[in-house]
């Protein structure tokens, strides 16, 4: 192992522990450890697949007591489908509408009358409420687009929905090379990752930057202060009690 690589680790390590262990996140290594399968470690039957099924579907049926098998399978074709046609920022938009007011499922009504419920797939009112939410981030996930392999140092998921991409540098590594040299090439090789991406953090583990998809790197920004009377500070520890906190991010 090189060093540049343990130094990467080191940050990986630290982040994944303070999203552990203080803001209350599952987390998981997943290189060379995960399982594949229905039953095996997130139920991926292959590395394609970027949508957790089993944290998504069970999500559905925790959060809408009326959905069917039939309505559970009719979101998922809907959350995981999209047009040939369409961009990744429209891809995206899509996305987020269906996570922000809910997947339109069928419901079959006496007469052949069918009318449109929509399922709520994460439960903004009760955010902390682990048997609602599951938030849970994997380290070193592995992630094979149509010709290339990637492996992501974080990807956060909320219910099985991957929101949060974090790639991580040495902290002898200008922050920047994290967007030109990763995630401009995941965004070519691996772009399915970003179909339900809201939020996008690079870090040194000395400075953190974050921003949105579509974003250049000089609309990246620092979270400084977790409250106003703050000194300020630019380390990654202070992005993520800022923005992981399970409050903040689902605000």
């Amino acid at each position: 192992m090189s060093n540049s690589y343990s130094e990467n680790i080191l940050v990986q390590e630290a982040a994944g522990h303070l999203l552990q262990n203080e803001l209350g996140w599952e987390v998981h290594f997943a290189y060379n450890t995960e399982v594949l399968g229905e039953n095996g470690t997130f139920g991926r039957t292959s590395y394609k697949e970027i949508l957790l099924t089993r944290y998504f579907r069970a999500a559905l049926q925790t959060l809408n007591p009326w959905i069917t098998p039939t309505q559970i399978d009719e979101a998922q074709r809907k959350m995981e489908g999209t047009l040939s046609t369409a961009s990744l920022m429209q891809i995206n938009e899509e996305k987020y509408t269906l996570i922000r007011d809910g997947i339109p499922v069928t419901v079959r009504k006496p007469g052949g009358r069918t009318e449109v419920k929509y399922a709520q797939i994460i439960d903004f009112q009760h955010p902390t409420d682990q048997s609602r939410n599951l938030f849970l981030a994997v380290k070193e996930m592995k992630i094979y687009g149509d010709y290339y392999r990637r492996r992501t140092d974080i990807v956060g998921f909320v219910n099985g929905i991957p929101l949060l991409f974090v790639e991580l540098k040495k902290n002898t590594v200008d922050v920047e090379n994290a967007y030109t040299d990763n995630y401009t090439d995941y965004l070519d090789t691996i772009p399915h990752l970003f179909y339900y991406n809201a939020l996008l953090i690079l870090s040194n583990g000395v400075e953190a930057k974050v921003g949105t998809l579509g974003s250049k790197f000089e609309f990246f920004h620092e979270w400084k202060r977790l409250s106003e009377d703050d000194e300020g500070n630019v380390a990654l520890e202070t992005m993520l009690r800022g923005i992981c906190k399970k409050e903040n991010f689902l605000d």
